[in-house]
Order: structure tokens, then sequence, then C-alpha cells
């Protein structure tokens, strides 16, 4: 089965690791609370991570971690997510790039 295939059947799970520096730190939870509050409304999200490290390599020092019943949950709140950016402006990139914020982000699924 290959990973399209996989996600088609089960959970999907967006994973976006962050490097932020100390002085963004504040501004980035910020917006990341807001984000979370947001998407915790919406079908289909299982469960709505934002963890910080605590130990190991602290290159990616923030991680989040969001699972979706399904890849249409997840197209949905993306869908609706990218609305309520546009509406007040929000440029996620803009945002990371003037912060000095290093990111991945990808979906995952399980795999067996």
């Amino acid at each position: 089965m290959n990973a399209h295939t996989q996600l088609q059947h089960g959970s999907v799970y967006r994973i976006d690791k962050f490097a932020v520096p100390v002085a963004a730190r504040e501004e980035f939870l910020a917006q990341i609370e807001e984000t979370k509050v947001f998407l915790d409304t919406q079908a289909g999200c299982r469960q709505n991570l934002v963890l910080e490290v605590q130990s190991g390599s602290d290159r990616f020092n923030f991680l989040t971690v969001v699972e979706w019943d399904s890849v249409a949950a997840f197209e949905k709140a993306k869908t609706a997510m990218g609305e309520v950016r546009r509406a007040s402006g929000f440029d996620p990139r803009a945002f990371l790039g003037r912060l000095g914020i290093e990111a991945d982000m990808a979906n995952y699924g399980v795999i067996g």
C-alpha cells in the first residue's frame, strides 16, 4: 500500500516542526495558540498538541501535531483556516520570515 492510499484510509497527522529564536518565542506561541483554538473547533480534529523540546536536539524547538480523522476533514479544516487568515490579512510565510523562524511542515500517515 503506498503512502497516498494509506492516508485515504486512516488518520492524517499534520506535524510541523519549528526552529524559533528565543526573541520570537512569545509572539510565535501567541499565534500558535490562536491557530490551535481554531483547529480544535473543526470537525474531525482528534487531537491537537503543541510541544516544546525538553531534551535532545534543540534545532527544532517546537512541534505541533494535529490528528485528523480523515483526509477530507484535514482538507476542509485547511480551507477554513485559509479563509480565516485571508480575512484577517495574516500571512504565515511572512510571519515566519519576519521572526526568523525555520519551519518543516508535512502530513503523515500510520504505516501498517
